[in-house]
């Protein structure tokens, strides 16, 4: 699954705030992500995050 730093998930699961939508720090091993409504950051294994995708919002820069 092909996420960059600066995509925004929507996520099967919301934050405990209430929020689906998670802002992409880092990716790698694992991913960094930041809630997009309160600004808690969380580190989540691969796997688990790529099984709780439910869309991908991918900002496209002109190039």
């Amino acid at each position: 699954m092909d996420i960059r730093v600066g995509d925004v998930l929507v996520m099967k699961k919301n934050h405990p705030c209430g929020n689906n939508e998670f802002g992409v720090l880092r990716s790698g091993m694992d991913f960094k992500l930041e809630c997009k409504k309160c600004g808690h950051v969380v580190m989540v294994p691969r796997l688990k995050a790529e099984k709780n995708i439910k869309k991908i919002i991918r900002e496209e820069s002109a190039e």
